[in-house]
């Protein structure tokens, strides 16, 4: 919840009681350094041991409440027909009004499964922006991925309240180019987290839902982060201040027909799922279900995760749960914003993303700005973020570097896990290192997998400059890490 305080200042303010600690630790600068060299220079590659403040991602990394914890223990642990299965599939459709649900073991088996049953060699799927491994796995299928997006999206410094919005003209000169007979379904993400996690609105989804109607193509949306979809719609969409998350929730899914979703995003720490109205959809992905991740009750996921995943789904209705990470990134891009640090605007949900082109002006992008970036801000604090640049492409079929559209490095806020004091020395740190980034320089690969490198690629910095920047912040803060 947003307070103002009597001085003037808003805060978010933590709607929950913290009763199960976890100890953290700060290392030395010295050491991080070593970290980050054993690592690669490569955030992925720090063990969880020598990090801080881990804002690397919201996937899985999300406390649960208690009422999770405890449904947990009520698991039935049925191979087949497990009761904790029924339990899901009536919140799936209490709150997101489907009656078919196919559980999987994460958001990107869901994807696997509709790339293999959906997806052939020739199809373009339109969407408002891609996702890593929805990219990989459509593409494997031998799709082409259509982006199209509004131009607004890629300005980072714009104050468009919906710049996940799908571009509508481009979306009818696309069916008008490809044909229906080409466009499987087109694919809309809530929110866009490659974008800097920025919603759509409710007047874009509904032309969206208009022009597929029309062609009979098949809408469907990854709701991974549909509960904060739905917050900004009532915080910025004329109409909206009234309605209850739910409700807006309700209406979202009324106009796909298709969802699949991570449940490590939002509903559970771990799991997936595909939910439909449409009978054929399910039929068609059900006897694929039982090879690739576990029978239909269970779907790969662990039982307890299932317990997990109802009573999340229910909770993220709460105006409070949904709008627990986007008040505190409101917070942390302020913050930075007024310190001149450059930001994705308007704040999205997910994270804080610093925009690696305006923090790094002079350095090309085939130097991997945001990776560099991701890599001194751990060096300089222990916070654990994530590049969202060139490194998260993977090369053309020739072997060509295939630069992003955006350089981001990405301050993940997992839900009801960090207070305000986690982000504050987040933003001091940050307000330091901008006032040295001079001294970070670029990145090179030594070890580059084929396919999505990001997560294990090795990289070493260009001039030994992460000794430089270690030497400098040692050299301000002394002992004080």
């Amino acid at each position: 919840m947003l307070v103002k305080l009597s001085d003037g200042r808003e805060i978010p303010v933590e709607m929950h009681r913290i009763k199960i600690l976890q100890n953290t630790r700060l290392i030395p600068v010295d050491q991080r350094l070593k970290a980050i060299e054993e690592g690669g220079y490569n955030t992925f590659s720090l063990r969880s041991r020598d990090i801080f403040i881990d804002m690397l991602t919201d996937s899985g990394t999300n406390a649960m409440s208690d009422n999770q914890l405890g449904a947990s223990m009520l698991a039935d642990e049925a191979y087949a027909g497990s009761e904790s299965f029924y339990k899901v599939a009536q919140a799936i459709e209490e709150v997101l009004n489907f009656k078919y649900v196919l559980p999987t073991h994460q958001g990107r088996a869901a994807e696997h499964l509709l790339a293999k049953v959906l997806v052939k060699p020739g199809d373009v799927i339109p969407m408002n922006y891609h996702f890593t491994t929805t990219k990989a796995h459509f593409e494997l299928a031998g799709g082409e991925i259509l982006e199209i997006y509004a131009d607004e999206a890629l300005n980072t410094q714009s104050t468009h309240p919906f710049k996940g919005n799908i571009d509508t003209q481009k979306l009818k000169d696309t069916i008008k180019k490809y044909g229906t007979e080409k466009i499987p379904f087109v694919r809309i993400e809530a929110t866009t987290n490659l974008l800097g996690g920025q919603p759509f609105s409710m007047e874009n989804l509904k032309e969206v839902k208009r022009i597929c109607s029309e062609h009979e193509i098949p809408l469907i949306i990854d709701g991974s982060l549909i509960s904060e979809n739905a917050y900004f719609i009532k915080k910025r969409e004329k109409g909206y201040e009234d309605k209850t998350v739910q409700e807006i929730i309700g209406e979202i899914t009324s106009l796909v027909d298709l969802f699949y979703a991570s449940a490590r995003k939002n509903s559970s720490s771990r799991g997936g799922l595909i939910a439909t109205n449409n009978k054929e959809f399910y039929e068609m992905i059900k006897p694929w279900l039982p090879l690739y991740e576990g029978f239909l009750t269970y779907g790969g996921m662990s039982i307890k995760e299932l317990e997990a995943m109802a009573v999340g789904l229910r909770e993220m209705t709460d105006v409070n749960v949904a709008g627990a990470v986007p008040e505190q990134v409101k917070y942390f891009v302020g913050q930075l914003a007024e310190n001149g640090i450059p930001v994705v605007t308007p704040p999205g949900a997910l994270a804080c993303h610093v925009d690696a082109k305006r923090f790094l002006p002079g350095m090309p992008q085939s130097e991997y700005p945001a990776g560099a970036l991701s890599a001194a801000i751990y060096i300089a604090s222990g916070v654990r973020c994530m590049e969202r640049g060139t490194i998260s492409m993977d090369r053309d079929k020739d072997g060509n570097e295939v630069f992003s559209d955006l350089e981001l490095a990405r301050l993940a806020i997992p839900r009801r896990v960090y207070t305000l004091s986690h982000i504050e020395y987040a933003i001091d740190r940050i307000k330091w290192l901008f006032k040295n980034r001079d001294l970070i320089k670029g990145l090179r690969f030594v070890e580059e997998p084929p396919v999505l490198r990001f997560f294990f690629g090795r990289l070493e910095p260009m001039d030994d400059w992460g000794k430089k920047l270690a030497e400098a912040f040692e050299r301000d803060f002394k002992t004080n890490f």
